[in-house]
This record gives C-alpha cells, sequence and structure tokens, in this order.
C-alpha cells in the first residue's frame, strides 16, 4: 500500500461475554487474539497502534506502542476510535476490534478504493450485516466525534452514519469478520483449527 494509514487495533473494552477476561489476549491456537488480527492488517498498512485500557504491559510486549482512551469509565469503540484518531500520524486511520482473527488481506484495499471525494468514514459490510468497527476513518471526524461522545452517544454505526460516509462490500468474505465474543466461541473456533 502506498498510502501512509494507520491502523489502531481496538482491544479496549470490557470483555462482559468473555467473562471480564482482557479478550485480545485470549488465545487462539497458542496466540493471543489481537495478533492474529495485528498479523492480518500488518501488511495492509504503515503503522499499527494497540489502543488498551488494561492490561497494558502485556500489550506492551509486542513492541507496539498502546494508547489509552482520553476518556475514562471503558466507554466503547468510539472512545478507541477517538484516541487512535488523536494520536495517528497519518490522515486516514484503520480501526479493527481484536476480535475478528481472519481479517481480510485486501480490507485497507477494498476500504480505500469505496471512497470518493468528500468521504470521511468507510466501513466493511458483508451484503448481510454492517460491521462499523472494521472502518476507515479521517482525522477531520475528531471534533464531531468529540462532541458525540460528550453528548452521551455511543452507538459507533449511529456516528459513522451521520458523517459523509460509504460502505465497502465484502460479499465474497463473509467469514472474513467473525468475531470471537465469549469463552464458548473461543472454544469452537479453537476446536475447528484444531481439526
Amino acid at each position: 500500500m502506498n498510502e501512509n494509514i494507520t491502523a489502531v487495533i481496538l482491544c479496549g473494552g470490557k470483555a462482559q461475554r468473555m467473562n471480564g477476561a482482557d479478550k485480545g489476549l485470549q488465545l487462539l491456537m497458542q496466540k493471543p487474539l489481537y495478533q492474529w488480527v495485528y498479523q492480518a492488517i500488518a501488511p495492509q498498512v504503515s503503522e499499527v497502534i494497540i489502543n488498551a485500557n488494561r492490561s497494558i504491559e502485556q500489550y506492551a510486549k509486542s513492541q507496539l506502542p498502546v494508547i489509552t482512551d482520553q476518556l475514562t469509565g471503558f466507554l466503547g469503540p468510539l472512545s478507541g476510535m477517538l484516541t487512535g484518531l488523536q494520536h495517528a500520524k497519518s490522515d486516514w486511520v484503520l480501526f479493527v476490534p481484536c476480535d475478528t482473527p481472519y481479517l481480510p488481506v485486501n480490507l485497507v484495499e477494498k476500504l480505500a478504493a469505496a471512497r470518493l471525494t468528500n468521504t470521511q468514514v468507510v466501513y466493511a459490510t458483508d451484503g448481510e450485516r454492517e460491521h462499523p468497527t472494521c472502518c476507515l476513518l479521517h482525522r477531520s471526524l475528531i471534533p464531531a466525534l468529540s462532541t458525540y461522545l460528550q453528548q452521551g452517544h455511543r452507538r459507533v454505526l449511529g456516528f459513522l452514519q451521520q458523517q459523509a460516509y460509504q460502505t465497502a462490500n465484502f460479499a465474497d468474505q463473509k467469514n472474513s469478520f467473525i468475531n470471537i465474543n465469549s469463552v464458548d466461541e473461543l472454544n469452537f473456533y479453537c476446536n475447528k483449527k484444531e481439526k
């Protein structure tokens, strides 16, 4: 990829459905989930940053920059996105959740290709479901996102669709957006990989 794009892996949530365990550090085939995500996106971008609000030392062992939310209280993915936009050196920032280990190798290419002249947001869809946390955001969104969060809003899709947005269709790669939200799902995919 010739364009300078920063990626932020969102690892900052509470992981309530994972019994409170830090989701990004849960092992899939002896490798933390966030490392699967890193391996998928690193070749597609110029820099990768981790957004985490706990287990900072463990994430720092990756040698990647680790940033914490500026807003306190585990306010959800949008808070991590705001922090990522504020820290990124590039105009465009890719955001991906830490629990999607099978991301497509052409994620950035397809998201970037969907932009129009005034586009500020491009997020992934698989033709049936929208995947707003797999998105490309422009840094010009910082003021609008900051205001949205200060007003108490938390819905990612709600914010993205208020902006100049486009979608990128990954209908032929639906399984690339499987996310692992619970211990049962993690066990299922561990067993599936072993077979």
